[in-house]
Order: C-alpha cells, then sequence, then structure tokens
C-alpha cells in the first residue's frame, strides 16, 4: 500500500568463481543495487519529514463525550463515558467507557474531565484509572472543585492527567471517578456566542501508543 514502509529482505547474493567474471560481477553488484534501493526507501519513508508521518501507522485515539455524567453516591465509584469518537487507529472504546486497545504496547492516556460544583463548600474528587476491571495501583488522582461564586454562577475545573499503562493486545482501561457530594458532576456545555465558541465536553480523552512491550 502506498505510503507503508516495506519490508527488506537479505539478498540472496550468488556464489562466486574461481576466477574473476565480468558478467558474475554485474550480477553481484545488481543484487546489492536492489537491496539498498529498497533499504534506503524503506528508512527514508520513516524519517524523511515530508513521508514520515504517513509511513508510521501506530494505535491512537481521540475520544470525548457530550453529556452530563452524575454521582448516585458518595460511596460508589463511576467510570467516565465517552461516547463518541473524533480519531481511532486499532483503539476503540467498548461499552461507552472501556478504552480497548488491539495491538500490544504501552500506551499513554490522557484526560481531560469538565467538573462543576453548584454547592457553597469546595469539594474534592478522586480520578483514577482501571484495568480490565482491577484498580491500577498508585494511579488516583485528587481534585478539589471550587464552590459556586452564586446562586446561578458554579465552580469548574478542568482536571487533566496523562498515565502511562502497559497493555496486551484487547485490554481495556477505565477511567474511574468518584466524588464527595452527588452535587458535584461532570459537565458538557453548549456552544456559546459572542464570541462564538465551540461546545464543552463533559469528558476528552486521547490514547497513543508509546512504545512495544
Amino acid at each position: 500500500m502506498a505510503g507503508r514502509v516495506q519490508k527488506v529482505e537479505p539478498p540472496a547474493l550468488p556464489q562466486a568463481t574461481n576466477l574473476y567474471e565480468r558478467p558474475f560481477q554485474d550480477q553481484y553488484s545488481n543484487v546489492l543495487r536492489i537491496f539498498f534501493n529498497r533499504l534506503t526507501a524503506s528508512l527514508n519513508a520513516i524519517l524523511d519529514p515530508g513521508a514520515g508521518g504517513a509511513a508510521l501507522y501506530l494505535p491512537y485515539g481521540s475520544f470525548y463525550d457530550t453529556n452530563d455524567q452524575f454521582a448516585v453516591l458518595t460511596t460508589a465509584a463511576y467510570p467516565v463515558d465517552i461516547r463518541s469518537t473524533a480519531y481511532t487507529s486499532f483503539v476503540e472504546v467498548i461499552s461507552n467507557n472501556q478504552i480497548t486497545v488491539r495491538k500490544a504496547g504501552l500506551y499513554n492516556i490522557q484526560f481531560s474531565l469538565q467538573f462543576v460544583n453548584d454547592t457553597n463548600a469546595q469539594k474534592d474528587v478522586d480520578v483514577w484509572f482501571r484495568k480490565n476491571g482491577l484498580d491500577i495501583p498508585d494511579s488516583n488522582s485528587r481534585f478539589t472543585v471550587h464552590q459556586r461564586k452564586s446562586a446561578g454562577i458554579y465552580g469548574h475545573l478542568i482536571a487533566a492527567l496523562n498515565f502511562f499503562v502497559d497493555m496486551a493486545a484487547d485490554d481495556y482501561v477505565q477511567i474511574m471517578w468518584r466524588t464527595e457530594d452527588i452535587d458535584v458532576h461532570l459537565e458538557q456545555a453548549a456552544a456559546g456566542a459572542a464570541p462564538t465558541r465551540p461546545a464543552v465536553p463533559s469528558a476528552i480523552v486521547t490514547v497513543n501508543y508509546v512504545s512495544a512491550l
């Protein structure tokens, strides 16, 4: 396929003759020339700034959610839903919140969560990672959401973080959250005017392949 790096196999070199022969030397040189031409083309496809970006096909994903997300209990953990896809290659979201990879490797998972607080006091929320249904040790972060300014002007906070996770093919990761007050939730906002500005998703998540394991 055009733009992909072609696999280069070592050449099968002809057997040398006992005496120097021009035809043999020409054949030998031609085999090496073809091999090095292919090798050079593959290296250029990776290293050339004009072609490298299109040559490497690494897993990635960009996802977001346009719904408000609420906690029913302060004693329960909830997965962050990410129900819309912007870009994806070998990464997909299953069951609205399971970030699933199709190729093994080390992945960088980044989130941006829009929290809102409509109470009169600061409230804490925790955000952490689960892999295949089990909490990842030492992956939690605590964020403090500001209290509301007035009855109609709430406190807002963007909780953002990136985290490396080693994953086998078909493993999945969930971003989990809990709040100390159910009046703190994930909020989406419609597009604005004066000035015109985009809508605010309640969650944005990106996934990048870093390296083989």
